[in-house]
């Protein structure tokens, strides 16, 4: 067993570089971009560069929770695109994917629609200030399977100029004039063409479904005068030469190209000799499509890097694959690589690391350390400092499963596993992790699986063949365990609050025609494994919130998201039978309070807002909303009322609904 530590980039300064480095970066930043959000703004998507999503407002309170009224709705803007027209030119436009997360800034509300729309909302009365339509759907198709969405944006100031940063589904970074909605001329002409100096990436050169070769999905994210942006790639790709999607700095005032993280290292660089076979001159994607969180004191941003080409077959990449799947800080100013951490070597699940890293303060047998916690789609919470990369905890390499192997793969013999905290979310798969409200739907189950490869977590996977094996079931699912809602983070106290999924997908893996792909084999689909009678295979719950003092690296509680799932209840094979909670409400983003945490629970027939109990867990009240949650809340405090904020899927266009207490 061998026992990890952080790859820390080795440099020397002088002390007095190291003060003066330290004191520009804190000079040129805004109290923005500061950890916390003492002012009563929400300055970041996270709520700080921390992505702690907590704020310490406390007029709303478990008490009053449920006095809380619908104080503004705002629709989106895109239901005022005329959607027919725009459906002649490209037949994929939706404008229902709304997971914009908005910022409130010194009295005024910024938000990005589902086409990337940029609008600037007055955030007491949901009156549109003023919008800006950069018109990403004219030319190509979105990259992302799951269409066009944007969940959120970048703010920067530096007393005088205001400017909101977005980068856009068809690759670009784009500056606005934050007062006046009209792009920043000074910032490269009001937008950088991101596919510029990217390997293998042309702008118009189209791919198999009609998408730009770079497309941008999460907010950027800014550290004194730079602006960092990740970008992501077509990750259904059907040959192996794609282009490896580097995270870029940028002059936040010029749009200067600044610098480049190359996530797949070129030759001569750190981690090239992971890429056996020279196969980083040829693989692409490994970009961020998630979140980024920094550390303004410290000059450092942090990066969760995904997977790299093709997500569930390896081997046309043989190695480890540094930097992908791996958190990698890096110097905000300059983009040279401080410390990295792999977290899956040569990866085959889909298990890159879904959320940006919490960083906290945490004091671990009377040593104060500021922390840095990644939460994965796999149920793991690896930990370091963030400032040298050490591990809080010992880390530890494990032989992990080495068949089935498909032809041509060369798996890694170990995986790292976190010895603390304790996994959030159930690994792997056995019989007695299958549904068993009956002895027959057990049975049923059993039978089920019986047609699949499963086994411990990072059992490979392996070839679906028509009449014989489907596949192999992961679980968690590709999609986690945690996703991109991340957890939230309670700076007072140092717990870590995790919304998750327990469930399974088995990707479709299959041999490829040589005249279509140069991929031997590809991922073509994601399927589910059926449960019996239409029930979910696993046993409940089936999403949960899971409490975790970082502190000592110990589970302190974890309950279901909600004790129903109406498709469960209502199922004619489960009638009268005394059900568990089943933990139907989602796994859906969590805003952290001093007094409770808030966040959606999304039942089919009435989805809810709940205040829950930080302590205990134990659910404190409960307000209606019309329709589910698809983004994080946020709140914010403006003329002395505290709203809570949050994107919902009303039909036939989602809207912006903002609660407060009465006026009384």
């Amino acid at each position: 067993m061998r026992i990890l530590r952080a790859s820390q980039k080795s440099f020397q300064k002088t002390a007095a570089a190291i003060s003066v480095g330290i004191l520009l970066v804190i000079a040129s930043q805004t109290a923005l971009s500061q950890y916390g959000t003492g002012s009563g703004d929400w300055p970041s998507y996270g709520g700080d560069a921390g992505s702690t999503k907590y704020s310490p407002l406390n007029q709303i309170t478990p008490e009053n929770f449920e006095d809380l009224e619908v104080a503004w709705t705002w629709t989106s803007i895109d239901a005022d695109l005329d959607l027919e027209a725009i459906l002649e030119v490209n037949e994929t436009v939706r404008i229902n994917n709304f997971q914009g997360t908005p910022l409130m800034i010194d009295g005024t509300l910024y938000i990005i629609t589902a086409v990337n729309q940029i609008a600037a909302i007055n955030p007491a009365t949901g009156e549109t200030l003023w919008s800006y339509n950069p018109e990403v759907y004219l030319g190509s198709t979105p990259v992302n399977y799951i269409g066009y969405h944007n969940r959120g944006l970048a703010y920067w100031t530096d007393g005088n100029e205001k400017r909101v940063i977005a980068g856009t589904n068809d690759g670009y970074l784009i500056s606005i004039n934050a007062e006046t909605g009209v792009p920043d001329v000074l910032f490269s002409e009001g937008k950088v063409d991101l596919a510029d100096g990217l390997p293998r990436a042309t702008r118009d050169s189209l791919d198999w479904t009609g998408a730009q070769p770079v497309a941008v999905v999460s907010p950027p994210i800014v550290v004194g005068d730079i602006v960092i942006t990740s970008s992501i790639t077509q990750a259904r790709p059907i040959n192996r030469e794609r282009p490896p999607m580097w995270v870029r700095g940028y002059n936040v005032r010029t749009g200067q190209h600044v610098w480049d993280f190359h996530t797949i290292p070129l030759a001569g660089e750190y981690g090239v000799e992971t890429w056996e076979e020279e196969s980083w001159r040829r693989t692409g994607n490994s970009g961020v499509w998630s979140m980024m969180s920094a550390d303004p004191e410290l000059g450092l941003v942090y990066l969760p890097i995904d997977a790299p080409t093709d997500d569930f077959y390896g081997g046309n990449r043989p190695g480890d694959n540094l930097f992908s799947q791996s958190i990698v800080a890096v110097d905000a100013q300059t983009g040279k690589r401080r410390w990295h951490f792999q977290m899956v070597h040569h990866g085959l699940w889909d298990y890159d690391p879904p959320a940006a890293p919490n960083l906290l303060d945490i004091t671990v047998e009377g040593r104060e350390i500021k922390a840095l916690a990644q939460i994965t789609k796999q149920g793991f919470v690896y930990t370091f400092d963030r400032e040298t990369g050490e591990p809080v905890w010992i880390i530890e390499e494990r032989e992990v499963p080495q068949e089935p192997l498909i032809p041509g793969e060369r798996l890694s013999a170990t995986q790292p596993f976190p010895t603390k905290p304790p996994p959030f979310e159930g690994q792997g798969l056995t019989v007695a992790d299958l549904v068993d409200f009956t002895p027959e739907l057990r049975a049923e189950a059993e039978q089920i699986i019986a047609d699949y490869t499963y086994g411990s977590l990072f059992t490979p996977p392996s070839l679906s063949i028509p009449g014989g094996n489907r596949g192999t079931i992961l679980r968690p699912s590709a999609g986690g365990g945690a996703n991109w809602m991340g957890a939230a983070v309670d700076p007072e106290t140092g717990i870590l609050y995790v919304p998750s999924s327990d469930s399974i997908s088995v990707p479709v893996v299959v041999e490829t025609n040589p005249d279509e792909s140069t991929l031997r084999y590809r991922r073509i689909s994601y399927a589910g494994a059926r449960g019996p009678e239409g029930l979910p295979l696993l046993k409940p719950p089936y999403s949960t919130i899971t409490a975790i003092d970082m502190n000592k690296g110990e589970i302190l509680w974890q309950v279901p998201n909600g004790d129903r799932a109406p498709n469960v209840e209502n199922n004619p094979a489960v009638e009268g039978i005394d059900l568990p909670p089943l933990g139907g409400g989602g796994r859906n983003p969590i805003l952290a309070t001093p007094s409770m945490l808030v966040h959606a629970q999304n039942y089919q027939d009435g989805p809810l807002m709940i205040a829950r109990d930080k302590d205990s867990g134990e659910e404190l009240g409960a307000i209606i909303m019309p329709a589910r949650a698809i983004a994080a809340p946020v709140t914010y405090e403006v003329n002395d009322k505290q709203f809570i904020v949050v994107a919902v899927l009303t039909e036939p266009t989602p809207r912006l609904f903002a609660w407060a207490l009465p006026n009384n």
